[in-house]
């Protein structure tokens, strides 16, 4: 609908741009967060639903169900075994939140935290979503280079150093330790015993993301850092979007009451969904630990796949680490590819990615990189989506030379 009612003169100052219309996915889409259709529980969230709503549907009458502001009891029940069990986090349901997926909760710890002219620190590559937020909001963001460990300490150690001397205390460090968006990498226990030393030192939270963790190739992961902390410094957050269904939007927050309590008079929505959380208690208790390991090893042949199709159509133009875990694949072209370019011209041929510049605080190490979701496409979709995104390349940017395979065609041929 249109309308001929001017409304732009009341559009305040600072409004993000306006959002373009919704025109459906790409034929090949390798963008986003989503996971894998055919690896959502269907049948077991249907029967977990039936009986929640079973046995005490007549809740929905009452806001939060009757169990508070920090969200229905069972999940948190759940999550308190399941933290512990996971990640090594000794906490009580009083110490979490419900949130609607780890968007909300990375709202809520910045309006707690965080004003205009703020500086925190950030892994060099990072999720998007939290750059936009902070971008809005008008904070200063100081990026620490990832090795294949993740963020590396003597990079963060002398920054801390350097704001510490211009008189900049930064509010937090963002981290996402275990299986990082959108590296991959797993930041292992002594590195993460370094990072809470410098934590301690300098009297900087952490604020740690652990939104992937759940999806490691392994099935083993280190300890949390909020597990680790011997001072409660850290803030943690987590989600079901990854290990159950991302449209579900439940997450959560583990924090010590100081700052919980404050988050809990911001989250002003009357309760994150609450059907959504009965039916995730219901499924998870009994099915949760075995689900996970099913998924996982679907992920990991998707993996196998685009990797290879990669080698296959770019050849050694594609430079990539075998991420640990998750959903994404962070991949380098050479330098003279700029991928907001690529991503433009790529989806005019049905192929959407995700162009580094926007998963970085440095533009320029990122121009030439780009992420890859591939968990959401089929095998063949992969593929096929791949040798597009070759071709696009190539025309416009000679990389590669030629596809991989028409130059082993032609090496066989002599």
């Amino acid at each position: 609908m249109t309308s001929s009612f001017d409304f732009a003169p009341l559009f305040p100052a600072g409004l993000p741009a306006p959002s373009a219309r919704w025109t459906g996915l790409a034929k090949y889409s390798f963008v986003g967060g989503n996971n894998d259709s055919e690896q959502v529980p269907l049948d077991q969230l249907i029967e977990a639903a039936n009986l929640a709503l079973r046995r005490e549907g007549r809740s929905l009458a009452t806001y939060g169900l009757a169990h508070g502001p920090q969200g229905y009891l069972p999940l948190r029940e759940f999550l308190v075994t399941k933290l512990k069990r996971d990640a090594g986090i000794n906490c009580t349901v009083d110490d979490l939140l419900i949130v609607s997926g780890s968007l909300q909760a990375l709202d809520l710890v910045n309006a707690t935290l965080l004003t205009r002219g703020d500086t925190v620190i950030f892994e060099q590559d990072s999720y998007q979503g939290s750059l936009t937020r902070l971008a809005r909001l008008g904070v200063n963001v100081v990026g620490i280079p990832l090795d294949k460990d993740g963020m590396r300490m003597d990079v963060l150690a002398t920054a801390l150093a350097d704001l510490k001397g211009r008189g900049i205390r930064p509010k937090y460090i963002y981290t996402i330790p275990t299986v990082q968006n959108p590296t991959g990498s797993i930041m292992p226990e002594g590195r993460r015993a370094e990072l809470l030393r410098l934590s301690a030192e300098y009297g900087v939270p952490i604020f740690e993301d652990d939104c992937y963790a759940d999806l490691v190739w392994s099935g083993q992961r280190p300890p949390a850092l909020y597990a680790m902390s011997p001072n409660g410094g850290v803030i943690h957050i987590g989600s079901f979007s990854k290990s159950i269904a991302p449209a579900l939007r439940v997450g959560f927050i583990v924090a010590p009451w100081e700052v919980m309590s404050r988050m809990l008079a911001l989250k002003t929505d009357a309760g994150s969904g609450a059907l959504e959380q009965m039916v995730l208690a219901t499924y998870c208790k009994p099915h949760f630990s075995t689900h996970v390991p099913a998924l996982t090893k679907a992920l990991r042949t998707k993996l196998d796949t685009l990797m290879e199709a990669l080698n296959e159509q770019f050849g050694t133009a594609a430079e990539f680490e075998e991420p640990k875990g998750g959903i994404f694949l962070w991949v380098k072209l050479p330098d003279q590819v700029d991928t907001l370019k690529l991503y433009q011209a790529a989806l005019a041929a049905g192929v959407s990615i995700n162009p580094g510049p926007e998963w970085s605080t440095d533009k320029s190490h990122s121009s030439s990189r780009l992420r890859l979701c591939f968990a959401s496409p089929s095998h063949q979709q992969i593929r096929e989506g791949v040798a597009v995104l070759a071709e696009v390349c190539r025309k416009e940017f000679g990389v590669p030379a030629r596809s991989a395979n028409v130059e082993k065609r032609a090496q066989g041929s002599l």
